[in-house]
């Protein structure tokens, strides 16, 4: 069964999320006949794992023999009281999709053909 939190930005604005009702680490607050879990961190704060995972897989795929010309990440985020943002899981077991692509003209270019 879910449930909502709300996270708090740096900025100050509410962003309030769906999560699973039994959810450690989050204060309830009622709100008329709805309950609201408050979470214990600014969403900013939460996010902060995330950021670090793509910037560490974008730098293993810039770096080394591929040289690809754009990199493209997408991770499906979850958001909890107790850990924050976590890499969610989907249909298949976890989330992480990379797109390497390079243009055709600039590989030419590079190698002379």
């Amino acid at each position: 069964m879910s449930a909502l939190m709300e996270f708090t930005t740096d900025g100050g604005a509410q962003v309030v999320v769906e999560i699973d009702r039994h959810t450690p680490g989050a204060k309830l607050v009622r709100r008329g006949e709805n309950s609201l879990a408050q979470a214990g961190r600014s969403l900013d704060e939460a996010l902060q794992g995330i950021r670090s995972a793509a910037e560490s897989a974008l730098n293993v795929f810039r770096e080394g023999s591929l040289k690809p010309d754009a990199v493209e990440l997408e991770f499906g985020v979850k958001l909890t009281a107790e850990a924050g943002a976590v890499i969610a899981k989907t249909a298949v077991e976890g989330h992480l999709t990379v797109k390497l692509s390079w243009t055709p003209e600039r590989r030419s270019l590079t190698t002379g053909m």
